[in-house]
């Protein structure tokens, strides 16, 4: 069965190059280029027929594929199981039919066929690169997790054992190290992020063929895929296969500007969407495992969600921007500095807060005991908190986002809602109300209410009879407002959500 698979791979191959050829005598009369890689330059006239094909990315890759290597792993069979379930953790959620999930399942790794022994061991193949001359080298965290033994092959052929110096599950990024020479040859970081349609260079063991070199453009930047709270993807279209992971991807200058992690593919094989960690990233996370052998982040304590249209309508904000504080954790930075349920962090030392992702990133690249100054919206006035970072735990708790509910009608007309005196329902406390019913056409529903729901505050004010959610209801319909915003809480986790008020 290898062998079939290993035709079918190289008939796809022969086919990909003609379609390439194609692609390359189309654009060949469509205009030229006198500098940089590659270059095409059109006829000197219609009655030309020499077609000047592109000069390639023979020198790059001449200059930087010598520091790409191929990582050989050893895992104990016994660890398979705890390779799942570690990716399960520490904000690499991998929902079923995700990208990540597919990834992990498909892409990654490449271990042998047939179910191991108890007490046999697994080999793995991925990607990485020197990047000093001493022999220190990136790849990823899942290429190395758990490995007994990590053997790289350098571009001449020769093979070394490394050490695993220190890893990020975070980020699924390794750096390990080869000994005994001072002379490997590397790579360097670019200073710049590539820009959307740069020209990009992948290099890497795809399949266990050995060095492959491939090359697209940068596609997108700041892609988020569901595999963490630092999600800020480059996206590119150079293909990447199997045995890519930890691979680097070059600008025509031969920098560094991502590592090879992710590609989204319902087969395992490339089909032009590849995922790669930002360089400034890599950098950053690289230096702290080199000096201590793991990643240290700020924490700041908080549950927070997207401000979406409707809660910045709501909050009478003029831009759906920043971070809306679902809950401060108890004894958490935030919650010493006085940060509370429904404030909007737009900004971190001056600097604007995009989005909840956005903010996640900026406090996890800062150092633990830090001093920084919170621009917060709080009941339409804005103010400045300063606060000291807290170190993040190892195990930080997701936030619940909820999924698909029951639906059942019921209740309050404008709403689709039926509500209840929390405490009077057993189980669900003594603050709030708690919903028993939702019209399956209602906004509630919408929004992902469901029986047993418990709203904490509408508008601002803390409810705990239904008469009490009317009434604010009433009172900020009265006030001109076209949605309204509740506290509630859908199992472990407390968040805002925004209904459309409507007729009342």
């Amino acid at each position: 069965m290898q062998p079939r698979k290993f035709l079918t791979a190289r008939r796809l191959v022969l086919l990909a190059s003609v379609a390439g050829l194609g692609a390359a005598v189309i654009f060949a009369g469509a205009g030229g280029y006198s500098a940089g890689l590659p270059a095409w330059t059109s006829p000197a006239s219609a009655a030309d027929s020499t077609l000047q094909h592109p000069s390639g990315f023979a020198d790059i890759v001449a200059k930087v594929k010598p520091a790409v290597i191929s990582v050989r792993v050893k895992i104990p069979a016994s660890d398979t199981d705890l390779l799942q379930q570690n990716s399960d953790q520490d904000g690499i959620p991998l929902q079923p039919g995700s990208p990540m999930e597919k990834f992990f399942r498909q892409f990654g790794d490449q271990f042998g066929n047939g179910a191991p022994h108890r007490h046999e061991t697994i080999t793995g193949e991925g990607s990485g690169f020197f990047i000093s001359a001493d022999g220190y080298a990136v790849t990823n965290n899942h290429v190395v997790d758990h490995a007994k033994s990590v053997q790289v092959t350098a571009d001449d052929g020769r093979i070394y054992t490394a050490k695993v110096v220190g890893t990020d599950q975070k980020t699924d990024l390794a750096l390990i190290k080869v000994d005994g020479k001072s002379d490997f040859p590397y790579v360097k970081f670019a200073d710049h992020a590539p820009q959307v349609g740069d020209w990009v260079v992948a290099v890497g063991n795809p399949f266990g063929l050995g060095g492959t070199v491939t090359a697209g453009i940068v596609s997108a930047r700041g892609r988020d895929i569901g595999a963490g709270p630092y999600d800020d993807y480059v996206q590119i279209d150079a293909p990447i296969n199997k045995g890519n992971s930890g691979g680097p991807a070059f600008d025509v200058d031969g920098n560094v500007i991502g590592v090879n992690t992710a590609i989204y593919s319902p087969s395992g094989g490339s089909v032009g969407i590849g995922f790669d960690i930002p360089a400034d990233t890599v950098k950053t996370v690289v230096a702290q495992l080199k000096l201590s052998g793991h990643v240290t982040r700020g924490w700041l304590g908080v549950q927070i969600q997207p401000v979406t249209a409707a809660i910045a309508d709501s909050l009478g904000l003029k831009k759906a921007e920043g971070a809306m504080v679902d809950e401060p954790q108890s004894g958490s930075p935030a919650a010493q500095a006085g940060i509370q349920s429904g404030d909007v962090i737009t900004a971190v030392n001056g600097n604007a807060v995009k989005d909840a992702r956005d903010l996640a990133r900026t406090v996890g690249t800062m150092a633990p005991d830090s001093t920084v100054k919170l621009d917060i919206v709080r009941n339409g006035e804005t103010k400045t908190v300063s606060l000291t970072l807290g170190t993040m735990p190892d195990r930080q708790k997701q936030a619940n986002a909820g999924s698909e509910h029951d639906r059942i009608p019921g209740g309050v007309p404008h709403l689709g809602l039926s509500v209840a005196p929390a405490s009077e329902v057993e189980g669900a406390g003594q603050q709030g109300v708690v919903v028993t019913a939702v019209d399956p056409d209602g906004p509630a529903a919408e929004q992902g209410f469901q029986a047993g729901t418990v709203i904490l505050d509408v508008a601002g004010k803390a409810v705990s009879t239904p008469s009490d959610v009317r009434q604010a209801l009433a009172d900020a319909q009265a006030s001109g407002k076209h949605q309204v915003l509740m506290r509630v809480k859908m199992g472990d986790a407390t968040r805002f959500v925004a209904l459309p008020l409507g007729n009342a």
